[in-house]
């Protein structure tokens, strides 16, 4: 049953990385796609798209957990992975609508997927391997970041213009990848439920009862839907979700920033000349190697000790505000709204390779204090609460992450830097208040 457990696991892990190479690596580029297409007859914008996507996830989130507990999570993360296939195969023959129209759909498939996938992932676990299964699962889907951008460096480099053909041969890699992650889905095996198996003392107890793994799927789910969202509503008019919201619509601002601007503006730079394009996909790569850096050093290390939690997201703050700068002084003001795939500004420095891809690094960095810590102050503050009060972080990080994409088609990159570092340090000082709170009432629960 061990053995199983792990198969799961790693089947689970390997499904995510071949999806999310697919759709990380076409977030990362798609405004450069759709700025290069010759085709007079195509009016949509990747950045509108990716709003879309993360506006309908939040959404989507709510209703999620009820999928799942009708249909399964194996089942609700294949179809989700037909989702994903769809909006990754629009873009070899693209369309306005269908465009568009998948990029609702894949909001929908996003929230299903993730939720199945946490459903699943404790499903398979025990009190004794749920770090070590979800360590496994998460330095899969890390990797997700690397193989694509890596391949569109050595495809784009040296590249002016986007062909039609190498926009085809991409997409149709990306869209057998998909596709190769979404039928991995059909090969996990169902456990024996916790009362017909043999647990050795080491294995410890399951975490789902099979009472309530069945009641799960049962008539009742709709009505633990609405309990759920009743706690989500009590939830929100506490003084500490309020103040962490702040944080948590700030890591929505920069999360769309370094997953689909900050890369549109690298390629966009005219002084970069014929490595832009290439470009790209390092800067993908390199922001990924920030995040797992940042995630096995902050998330690991210091998860358990609450003065090292200011201290980390202070880092986040200024390893952000450090590449922000850098980031004015590098890249052209209109790298972010050119309607070519070239820019016309000229920047306060020479645009140089190596500051933009060390921003690269320090944006996945600086995303990762930020995340690491806000999963770590939720988890501790409402241990009883924890489904809801993640609800609620995904919630408004993803309608903040949808509004900054709708916004960075037109705003210049001054005026989107600005708002980042306003929103970066109203974060930083109400994470600061929560914790001091915090501290404040465990000292009181001591001294009574």
């Amino acid at each position: 049953m061990a053995d199983l457990r792990i198969y799961n696991v790693v089947i689970l892990g390997l499904g995510f990385l071949f999806i999310f190479t697919a759709f990380t690596t076409c977030g990362n580029i798609e405004q450069t796609i759709v700025k290069s297409l010759d085709n007079d007859t195509f009016t949509g914008s990747g950045y509108h798209s990716l709003g879309i996507i993360y506006g309908i996830f939040s959404f989507s989130n709510l209703l999620a957990p009820t999928v799942v507990a009708i249909i399964g999570p194996q089942f609700t993360m294949f179809f989700s992975g037909i989702l994903y296939s769809g909006y990754i195969a629009v873009f070899i023959t693209p369309s306005t609508w269908s465009f568009y129209f998948t990029s609702v759909l894949i909001g929908i498939g996003a929230a299903m997927l993730w939720t199945a996938q946490g459903h699943f992932l404790v499903e398979n676990s025990d009190a004794s391997t749920i770090n070590r299964n979800t360590g496994m699962f998460w330095a899969l889907l890390q990797c997700s970041m690397l193989f694509g951008n890596l391949y569109i460096y050595f495809d784009w480099n040296g590249r002016i213009e986007i062909s039609d053909r190498s926009r085809k041969t991409i997409f149709i890699g990306l869209l057998v990848t998909s596709v190769l992650g979404t039928l991995s889905f059909l090969a996990l095996r169902k456990t024996l439920p916790p009362e017909e198996e043999m647990l050795n003392e080491e294995e410890g107890q399951p975490l789902l009862s099979s009472r309530m793994m069945y009641k799960q799927r049962a008539n009742s789910a709709v009505q633990d839907a609405k309990s759920e969202f009743k706690t989500i509503l009590q939830l929100l008019k506490t003084k500490t979700i309020l103040l962490l919201s702040c944080c948590m619509a700030y890591s929505g601002l920069e999360l769309s920033f370094y997953s689909g601007v900050y890369g549109t503006c690298i390629g966009a730079t005219t002084d970069f000349g014929a490595a832009a394009k290439g470009l790209i996909g390092i800067s993908g790569i390199v922001v990924g190697i920030g995040e797992i850096v940042g995630g096995g050093v902050f998330g690991l290390v210091c998860k358990n000790n609450r003065f090292r939690r200011t201290s980390v997201v202070f880092l986040g703050m200024v390893v952000h505000f450090v590449a922000f700068y850098l980031i004015y002084l590098n890249i052209p003001d209109d790298a972010p709204v050119v309607l070519k795939t070239s820019t016309l500004n000229k920047p306060y420095l020479t645009p140089s390779i190596s500051i933009a891809l060390l921003c690269s690094f320090l944006l996945g960095l600086g995303d990762s204090c930020f995340n690491t810590q806000l999963y770590s102050i939720l988890g501790r503050v409402y241990a009883e609460q924890s489904a809801p009060a993640f609800a609620i972080f995904k919630f408004i990080q993803s309608i903040f992450a949808a509004v900054a994409f709708f916004y960075s088609g037109y705003l210049l990159l001054t005026w989107q830097l600005l708002i980042m570092v306003i929103l970066g340090f109203t974060g930083t000082l109400c994470f600061f208040m929560v914790e001091r709170i915090q501290n404040f009432s465990v000292d009181l629960q001591q001294e009574y």
